[in-house]
């Protein structure tokens, strides 16, 4: 009686749930997307998932899946995946989702269904990978047993942060308890040595943090179950956290309980190049893959523009007076920049003529950083300049419009056939990927304007539009009206 009981207070809260989110003007999420029809059930073996019948993702992209010896069965409700009541009851009432979003329909099973194998996954922005990891480490947590039990590793105190938000959310109802490994600022430092061991079973994380806690013993990897590695191309590039990330996964390996000898492994991330995705595969034994091809990347969701201006003051001419001014559906601005400086400068420049703006670096002190990403995401801001520190994994379903003032670069170089030549630059695919990737959020519309001065932006612009197979539209003009509203309102802007 006492589970009839909750099975009816679970189903009420759901209806009222629904009945709340089917007021709202849109969507919040993936999970709250309506169904048109009943997804078909589909075995997830060594296939392809592509075409009218199969689970396809948010953006009708072309995923190959790879399983191995293993069948799954992709599920159409949360409830085929076998989750506590608890954890149902935070999917339904806490998150207001629906049904599985397409990614995780296909993903989930893999996870939380035994023998619990690893999975290096890719998927597009805004497509649900959040909620498939989250779900996977609470659905594996025993709340009796007060040790850590999962890590999540990510490259940035701020999406450890966000994603502890959503793990608090999504298990309200289920008592298992969480953290962040992050760096702090001064007025809250504790030196590691004197802070007490982790009792928290899930741990979230940036892998500085993570390696020195586990160095110093007051996290123990003992009991960790399952491990993730959230923006994972990141996470194990060289030019990345690869030495922290492998350091944590070797202190995991060598210092398992005998009742648990094996640790799940999770690898999300939106981008994979050739390169890291070898290796993630090599390091992820015996796992399944899931896998975007690189043309199918650039999000047909968010309408992307190319503008050539003739100087840098013609880029700041460009966003106050044909942008902002024309585009009267706007919610909210993301614009990147590539250095420290320039986000600063643009700043001043903004705020000067009389536009309300906050500009977020890596050189910030910690608590501005929390302050401007809190009122970004509140909504007292409409306007963020940023480096790449918001790049990856930033979530705000506000935001519709992303500038790339600075077109992305991964690294200059000299020819070496002439030394004495100036320096060449190649534009980094990654980060394009992911900056255009914090607008048009869980399918929603959204634009990019990618502005550039001269033949060097013209040719990176080139390389990127190559490289995923992805004509740009350009706006012929800069200084025409017109064409800038024609394409907000192609876009939904104005």
């Amino acid at each position: 009686m006492a589970e009839e009981s909750e099975k009816v207070v679970i189903e009420s809260e759901k209806k009222e749930s629904a009945e709340k989110v089917a007021v709202e003007s849109e969507k919040k999420r993936w999970g709250d997307e309506e169904a048109d029809e009943e997804p078909e059930k589909v075995d997830i073996g060594s296939l392809t998932l592509a075409g009218k019948n199969a689970i396809d993702d948010p953006h009708e992209s072309e995923i190959e899946v790879k399983t191995g010896d293993s069948l799954y069965t992709s599920a159409k409700t949360f409830e085929e995946l076998n989750l506590s009541k608890e954890l149902l009851k935070g999917l339904y009432v806490a998150m207001g989702f629906s049904r599985p979003s397409r990614i995780q329909a296909v993903s989930l099973p893999m996870i939380v269904t035994p023998p619990y194998k690893s999975l290096v996954a890719q998927a597009h922005n805004g497509s649900g990978k959040t909620t498939c990891f989250v779900l996977g480490m609470l659905s594996r947590v025993d709340p009796n047993h007060k040790v850590p039990q999962a890590l999540c590793v990510c490259p940035t105190r701020e999406l450890a942060i966000q994603n502890r938000e959503v793990l608090l959310r999504m298990g309200k109802y289920t008592g298992i308890t969480s953290m962040c490994a992050v760096p702090t600022d001064k007025n809250s430092f504790i030196t590691t040595s004197r802070m007490e061991a982790v009792t928290e079973q899930v741990v979230i994380g940036t892998p500085g943090t993570l390696k020195g806690w586990i160095a110093k013993r007051k996290l123990s990897t003992r009991y960790i179950k399952i491990l993730v590695f959230d923006e994972a191309d990141q996470m194990l590039a060289e030019e990345g956290f690869k030495d922290d990330s492998l350091r944590i996964m070797k202190a995991i390996e060598g210092n398992k309980s005998n009742s648990d000898p094996n640790c799940q492994v999770l690898l999300f991330s939106a981008t994979f190049n050739e390169t890291v995705k070898d290796f993630a595969s090599r390091i992820v034994k015996d796992g399944n893959h899931m896998f975007v091809k690189k043309e199918e990347l650039a999000l047909d969701t968010i309408k992307q523009y190319k503008v050539q201006v003739p100087d840098e003051l013609a880029k700041l001419e460009v966003l106050k007076n044909k942008i902002f001014l024309l585009a009267q559906k706007l919610g909210q601005t993301i614009i990147f920049v590539n250095t420290r400086q320039s986000a600063s400068i643009l700043h001043r420049t903004l705020e000067k003529e009389g536009w309300d703006c906050t500009s977020i670096q890596g050189a910030l002190e910690l608590d501005a950083r929390d302050r401007i990403v809190n009122e970004f995401k509140s909504g007292l801001t409409k306007v963020l300049i940023s480096t790449d520190v918001l790049a990856r994994g930033f979530d705000q379903a506000q935001v519709n419009l992303v500038v790339n003032f600075d077109l992305p670069i991964k690294y200059q170089h000299p020819d070496p056939q002439n030394p004495r030549q100036r320096r060449r630059t190649e534009p980094d695919y990654e980060a394009y990927i992911h900056r255009i990737g914090r607008a048009g959020r869980f399918g929603r519309k959204g634009a990019v304007f990618n502005f550039m001065s001269g033949h060097d932006d013209a040719e990176l612009m080139e390389k990127i539009e190559k490289h995923f197979q992805h004509k740009i539209k350009e706006i012929s003009s800069w200084e025409s009206e017109e064409l800038f509203e024609a394409a907000l309102k192609e876009a939904g802007l104005a």
